[in-house]
């Protein structure tokens, strides 16, 4: 499979790069092809141009820049996103990606009349997010009902990509992780990414 990597965390040393680290390692020594997109490293610019705003609409979407991140993204089978959950979200320059990326005419077309958007990512097979957070499971779950997971399954992927399969993997009380935890998470990420 092709597989696409993207990861966001400002920090060298920190578990989202050693999770997608992990998640590479196994995708490439099962054969897979990984690319890897480091956004913080390449100093993505997250913000929507104005051309891009404008273009939103229009016949055609100003990719001007962005096409190496949108022939990744269209030649994806496994889509792989890790990131650190601040505030409940994914980081600024994260969801600056999925804004610039997952665009009209790339990830999806206008539905007609303003409807339903029209998927046009087929070829996407597997969706994974990995995801750190500082706050225990039951607040995600229980108090929030895992705002992440619900936007991404539901609005971003299921409307793109409504056939692939989604996984999503938060580390919980990442602040405070040892050896033992970490371990047992990589193991769920390498069943999530054997499957």
């Amino acid at each position: 499979m092709n597989c696409l990597i993207v990861r966001a965390h400002p920090l060298e040393e920190n578990l989202t790069r050693r999770f997608s680290d992990f998640a590479s390692n196994r995708l490439e020594a099962a054969g897979h092809e990984v690319s890897l997109v480091d956004l913080y490293a390449e100093d993505f610019d997250p913000r929507l141009t104005a051309a891009e705003r404008a273009s939103y609409y229009a016949d055609r979407y100003d990719r001007s820049g962005m096409e190496r991140h949108i022939a990744a993204l269209g030649a994806a089978e496994m889509l792989v996103l890790a990131f650190p959950t601040w505030w409940f979200g994914p980081p600024a320059i994260m969801k600056g990606w999925l804004d610039r990326v997952m665009a009209p005419g790339i990830a999806f077309d206008h539905g007609r009349d303003f409807g339903p958007i029209v998927p046009k990512l087929p070829g996407l097979k597997q969706v994974i997010a990995i995801t750190t957070l500082g706050s225990p499971w039951w607040v995600d779950r229980l108090v929030l009902r895992r705002p992440v997971r619900r936007v991404l399954k539901t609005a971003v992927f299921g409307g793109c990509a409504p056939n692939a399969r989604f996984t999503y993997l938060p580390f919980y009380q990442a602040e405070t992780a040892t050896d033992d935890r970490i371990a047992r998470f990589e193991k769920r990420i390498a069943r999530a990414i054997g499957s």
